[in-house]
């Protein structure tokens, strides 16, 4: 399992460079990491090696003494009864003007980027992206979300420069849709 997470950091570490003639990718123009912090249900992805097989995923954030962001990202193999899967690490911010632009690390030297491109004023939806869109998180309070609201942030993903064709649901337990 450990193998499959290095790989996935492995690609997020890739370089910051834009794919021909892409203009840079837009973040929001704030985060309060306080209301960011807790559990975040992923309503859909970009798929990665590292999450193959993944579905009922969750994120949770927790503020940790030394000011960085713990990170606990967990799923279900193949069902939502199969196996459970959890990798932590932690975050930090890089750009404190906005708290938009963050690191992420789950083994050491390998780092991700994380950037907020999208954010609900109430927190009760984020779209999580990386400088080079070859990642990209849709992410709710709730386990399911209003198809509304899910056709708009697809619209605004693809206005940000991403190919939406790759975006795929992930199979979340039934519940109230939020937002």
């Amino acid at each position: 399992m450990r193998t499959a997470w290095v790989a996935a950091f492995l690609m997020l570490c890739g370089g910051l460079g834009l794919a021909g003639g892409e203009k840079p990718l837009q973040t929001v123009p704030f985060v309060d990491l306080q209301r960011y912090l807790g559990r975040w249900y992923e309503i859909a992805t970009i798929p990665s090696r590292f999450q193959k097989g993944c579905v009922g995923v969750t994120a949770t954030y927790t503020a940790r003494p030394d000011g960085t962001i713990g990170v606990l990202n967990r799923c279900r193999q193949h069902t939502l009864d199969g196996e459970e899967r959890s990798i932590s690490g932690k975050a930090w911010v890089v750009d404190r003007t906005t708290n938009a632009k963050l690191k992420v690390q789950f083994f050491w030297p390998f780092v991700g980027s994380y950037w907020i491109i999208e954010l609900d004023p109430e927190y009760r939806y984020a779209v999580v992206g990386h400088p080079r869109r070859t990642y990209l998180w849709i992410l709710s309070r709730t386990p399911q979300m209003e198809e509304t609201l899910y056709a708009a942030l697809i619209d605004r993903i693809a206005a940000h420069g991403y190919d939406v064709r790759r975006i795929v649901r992930t199979l979340q337990p039934a519940g109230e849709p939020g937002s």
